[in-house]
């Protein structure tokens, strides 16, 4: 949510744009340069100066306020908290999985088994925990980072981990555009985060990709899943055959 202080900060960079100077405002307020610039530099006003102000400036104070949320800093993941309440309810993360995926409404309801009622309760919901700014005719803008991810070890992680995992594994991923690698070997521990970031891009290409093809129509679209991960792990069967070394303090 914008604070008083992000609203005035935005305000002076209006008053900029508009080569707007101290004085000018002074005038059309009927309020002595001095007091601007003091009110101004104290950063603490009452919201219906600064709808006045708006006016001056010929703005809306909902624009105003919209600017001030698209400049605060995207989420590259959420508290455990915030994660937690994704969880309490599976329509609700049903609902955070597709704004992710930035499905409208429409396509959430007519996909799965919600009412428009219930569409609507679930996007306010998620403006509430923090991960959408929901916006008139139930859009929405999505408040994560690019790089955003489920806490490692997190209720929203912890939860696929139980229901989720298996389910995915079993399949045969010989289907059309499918496929599973599973590569094992020993490289320097100095490389590995390089590997680590080639994956990131991958992600971000497949979330790019999906949104540029959210234009074709539903026929031609299929839904896929990408899995990626990279962790230093032995098969537990295999670490139970590793031979025991003799210490050789003896």
């Amino acid at each position: 949510m914008s604070t008083t202080a992000d609203l005035i900060t935005a305000l002076k960079k209006e008053l900029k744009a508009a080569q707007m100077t101290y004085a000018d405002l002074a005038e059309q307020l009927g309020m002595a340069e001095s007091s601007i610039k003091r009110m101004l530099a104290k950063g603490d006003m009452p919201l219906s100066r600064i709808d006045t102000i708006c006016r001056a400036l010929r703005i809306d104070f909902a624009d105003l306020a919209r600017r001030v949320a698209e400049s605060q800093p995207l989420l590259k993941e959420l508290t455990a908290e915030q994660e937690r309440a994704v969880v309490a309810d599976k329509k609700l993360l049903l609902m955070a999985i597709c704004v992710l995926s930035q499905w409208t409404l429409e396509q959430i309801t007519t996909t799965y088994r919600l009412t428009e009622a219930e569409g609507v309760k679930y996007l306010a919901q998620l403006d509430r925990i923090g991960i959408i700014e929901l916006r008139p005719l139930n859009r929405y803008r999505l408040k994560l980072a690019k790089t955003f991810r489920w806490r490692p070890h997190g209720a929203v992680m912890d939860f696929f981990r139980e229901n989720a995992l298996l389910d995915y594994f079993s399949g045969s991923f010989d289907g059309p555009g499918e496929g599973m690698l599973l590569v094992h070997g020993s490289i320097s521990r100095a490389v590995a985060p390089a590997f680590n970031e080639r994956l990131q891009r991958i992600a971000q290409d497949f979330s790019q990709q999906h949104l540029a093809d959210q234009k074709l129509p539903p026929r031609e679209l299929e839904g896929y899943t990408l899995v990626l991960g990279m962790r230093s792990w032995e098969f537990a069967v295999f670490g139970q055959m590793r031979r025991t070394h003799a210490s050789s303090g003896n």
